[in-house]
């Protein structure tokens, strides 16, 4: 029997959500054929058989939300099994029991106390970096919590409710009724009608109720995207700086290469590879924007991994080309038309949709002049860039026709201020106005 397992399809992700069964109990499967759909907060995509044979058994029903690791199905690939020798499966996510500290000597001096926000893992299971992020900056003890998730992991949730009873208002306190007043006497008889005291009005009836409306559940990928903005909005100070840049010369250079691009390799050259060159640049000479904050310390990244925000029929996902750097700018059209199919297809790999240190988003492909970006977490930066149109300008007291764009780049003012935000786009932007390098 061949154990197939809920993958972690990113480095901060401990749990997935089954959407959907491609293969039922008893049916043939393929190796590498897609088995089922997960989704997660940085991917909706299909899962493939690790193995040829029978579906033997179905685990986890469809809808189930389990930690990364847990076994969801058995595979017959029709191997004879050793009761001798065969082994016996692992738990789930088992920490590895610390060892016993020793005894302390009277003359010890006290030990250093822990951190509120450590956690003995087990009994509060595995911590995503998510977690223990809020725990740390909201100073809380984590072992006056009770984990609601898979093997009593503590969740987001469970660390947005235990806050928000936190800092809830106090109960008022209910004083005893004072003893009611002695019965007046009989009123004197009256010729009018007596006047009602209280009038029943009815409730205005619930949204769901309403004539002329439709009520459906979010999906989970709706649902891991609303969850993620918002802790973005709460962690980071956002700010957002657009510059004006004058695409002229680099699409004068992208109209003379597209046709020989889309006849050799089959895909179209957009202006977004342009900029994608010119932000590698920017980020080698202004490397703090390349990086991340964890707690009070700044972690700078070697690599520059672009993720390009893609645009799925009910989402959005954030696939991320590795060492942009080193790519030229038909390289990064490429690995841009290939994560975006693969993104709308739902066949993107585990490795593809983590690891990112910067983050472009190119709304202008929708008509977009600009916006303002919210920054993918843990990031510190993400660039917009808008759509290129032809516009009369003044040069030199003349009028002429450009064609210009607006990046936006939107900042976490915790670690980046200003001026240095607008050196790193005014980079970017000095380097298309100044483009005059052949494509290739």
């Amino acid at each position: 029997m061949i154990d197939v397992v809920m993958p972690q399809m990113g480095e901060s992700i401990v749990e997935g959500t089954l959407t959907k069964w491609l293969k039922k109990a008893g049916e043939t499967v393929v190796r590498d054929e897609p088995l089922f759909e997960i989704s997660t907060d940085k991917v909706d995509t299909e899962i493939p058989s690790p193995a040829a044979g029978v579906l033997a058994e179905v685990l986890i029903e469809e809808g189930k939300t389990v930690g990364i690791n847990t076994i969801v199905a058995r595979i017959n690939d029709g191997a004879k099994a050793d009761g001798a020798s065969a082994p016996v499966a692992a738990p789930v996510a088992t920490q590895a029991e610390p060892p016993a500290p020793p005894a302390p000597t009277p003359t010890a001096a006290a030990p250093t106390p822990e951190p509120v926000a450590t956690v003995v893992e087990e009994t509060a299971g595995p911590l995503s970096p998510l977690v223990r992020k809020m725990a740390r900056e909201n100073n809380i003890d984590l072992s006056l919590i009770k984990g609601t998730g898979a093997g009593n992991r503590i969740t987001k949730q469970d660390l947005e409710t235990y806050l928000a009873s936190k800092n809830a208002p106090p109960a008022p306190v209910v004083q005893a009724a004072p003893p009611p007043p002695p019965p007046p006497p009989p009123p004197v008889q009256q010729a009018v009608a007596t006047i009602p005291q209280t009038v029943e009005v009815p409730s205005p009836p619930r949204v769901g109720e309403a004539p002329g409306t439709r009520v459906e559940p979010m999906s989970v990928m709706r649902q891991k995207i609303a969850e993620h903005m918002v802790f973005s909005k709460h962690t980071a100070a956002h700010v957002t700086t657009v510059h004006k840049v004058d695409f002229t010369k680099v699409a004068k250079a992208r109209d003379k290469a597209k046709g020989n691009v889309q006849a050799q390799y089959g895909f179209s050259l957009t202006f977004l590879p342009f900029v994608l060159k010119a932000t590698c640049v920017a980020l080698r000479q202004f490397p703090i924007l390349n990086a991340s904050i964890e707690g009070t310390n700044i972690i700078y990244h070697r690599d520059i991994n672009l993720g390009i925000a893609v645009a799925l029929e009910n989402g959005l996902i954030v696939p991320v080309i590795r060492n942009a750097d080193e790519k030229s700018v038909i390289g990064l059209q490429r690995s841009v038309a290939d994560l975006a199919a693969r993104a709308r297809s739902r066949h993107l790999r585990p490795d593809e949709v983590q690891g990112g240190t910067f983050s472009i988003t190119n709304f202008g492909s929708f008509g977009s002049v600009f916006a303002t970006p919210v920054i993918n977490q843990p990031q510190v930066a993400i660039l917009g860039v808008g759509t290129v149109e032809k516009q009369p300008v003044v040069i030199d007291d003349a009028i002429a026709i450009r064609s210009i764009a607006y990046l936006a780049l939107t900042f976490d003012h915790r670690l980046i201020d200003g001026a240095l935000a607008d050196q790193f786009t005014g980079k970017i932007k000095s380097i298309l106005e100044g483009w005059a390098e052949e494509v290739s």
